[in-house]
């Protein structure tokens, strides 16, 4: 007679099965991709939002450390499907505490992960060791050093893997053209690019405050050093806003990484360095300046951090010998005017077609062509604003191998490619 531990073991036999098929092999096999959300603050309900209204997708859990966030998204889930659920064609939606039991799920076939970047690395990692298809939010990485260690990861698993950074794909397709303009040389050479983004990360001295109820404090600090709950950092319940942890290093890169993370990408791809980098970054001389770093690369062009000439203003600036592009995500000009209107030469060069950075991602899982903003891509634009961030630290010129992914002789800036990871929250099982 079958007992209950018999049960329960065929039960995970059957599961580990599942999920040890490849990934590509279960999306195919079903109708509709199922997805996990983990973190499901203000972008998690973004995202989660934006996927509910694709009927190529079916949402199954939910995940957060602030319980009422889970079981707001949760009733978001119920919602949507609630005539789907009357007819027996949806099961329900589970909501989590722990992104480990989601992953756990039987048939899940791929998670967004929108958490706090210190956040970022080490669910996506157990996510690709469980054949799961990845979309992260950006800045993909907290710091260099994991960075790596998620591509690796990444490649050895085979799935779909996108960054979110989504000017690659939409914003009226401005950044794109950008690009090809910039490929097809439209400007002559590059020689320098201006990026408007904010602030360098500071330590973060907020003081204590009382963990409100139905918020997992500890968990929410996972790898980063142990602190007093503080709201600026994880505010409570359900809110609309894009809360201040961003601007701490315990938990990210400041204003300079959260947009950094967008205009360094574009910058990086144009310059067409998505699996390289800069050799030399130089702060400004002033230790009081929080803008005006310079990083230099092997080809000679410069890119600066938030400092402009004039009224030549915009997210990203690229000067060529024979021009200037400014684009934004509101538009995009040149210097001459005139030059957009010029057409392309025959055969130009295109960028990777895209016009909506979920339907790409979407794509890369059930046709396994990769994603327009891929784990190395996401992992070397999140390197510059880690590496414009140790250099405003630091206050001194850094000069960087990208190809080892070390400073040169440099033990000290060493240190800050890495952390040290709070004592039970190193979740892989690798030191």
């Amino acid at each position: 007679m079958s007992t209950r531990r018999q049960f329960l073991q065929s039960a995970a036999a059957a599961s580990l099965a599942w999920n040890l098929r490849p990934a590509r092999a279960r999306a195919a096999a079903n109708d509709r991709l199922t997805l996990g959300f983990i973190g499901v603050g203000t972008m998690g309900r973004y995202h989660l939002g934006a996927f509910l209204g694709r009927d190529d997708i079916e949402v199954i859990s939910v995940c957060d450390v602030v319980q009422e966030r889970t079981t707001s998204a949760r009733e978001m889930v119920e919602g949507r499907y609630a005539e789907r659920k009357k007819s027996g064609d949806f099961k329900g939606v589970q909501g989590f505490n722990d992104f480990r039991e989601l992953l756990a799920q039987p048939g899940l076939d791929a998670v967004v992960i929108a958490t706090p970047d210190h956040w970022h690395v080490q669910p996506a990692i157990l996510a690709a060791r469980a054949g799961k298809h990845v979309y992260c939010e950006k800045p993909l990485t907290h710091n260099v050093a994991e960075g790596r260690q998620l591509v690796t990861e990444v490649a050895k698993a085979k799935i779909a893997f996108q960054t979110g950074s989504q000017q690659r794909s939409e914003f009226g397709g401005h950044f794109r053209r950008a690009v090809e303009l910039i490929w097809n040389g439209r400007i002559g050479r590059v020689k320098r690019v201006r990026i408007g983004v904010g602030a360098p990360a500071v330590a973060c001295d907020l003081p204590e405050q009382q963990a409100p109820e139905g918020t997992d404090w500890d968990r929410w600090l996972g790898p980063a050093p142990q602190r007093a709950y503080n709201e600026v950092l994880c505010p409570k319940g359900v809110h609309g806003h894009y809360p201040a942890w961003r601007n701490y290093w315990e938990y990210a890169g400041g204003p300079l990484a959260d947009m950094g993370a967008h205009h360094f990408d574009i910058a990086q791809w144009a310059l067409e360095m998505d699996t390289s980098g800069p050799v030399l970054i130089t702060p400004p001389e002033n230790p009081a300046q929080t803008a005006g770093l310079r990083m230099a690369y092997a080809n000679g062009v410069e890119l600066i951090h938030n400092e402009f000439e004039g009224d030549i203003k915009a997210d990203c600036v690229f000067e060529g010998t024979d021009g200037m592009i400014l684009v934004s995500r509101s538009g995009i000009s040149t210097r001459p005017e005139g030059l957009l209107a010029q057409p392309l030469p025959e055969n130009p060069r295109t960028v990777q077609p895209s016009g909506n950075h979920h339907q790409n991602w979407l794509e890369a899982i059930r046709g396994g062509t990769p994603a327009i903003c891929s784990a190395e891509t996401g992992h070397r634009s999140a390197t510059l604003c880690h590496l414009a961030n140790i250099a405003y630290r630091l206050r001194r010129p850094l000069k960087w191998n990208p190809a080892r992914e070390l400073f040169i002789q440099d033990a000290d800036a060493d240190k800050l490619l890495s952390r040290e990871i709070r004592a039970g929250w190193n979740l892989l099982g690798n030191g």
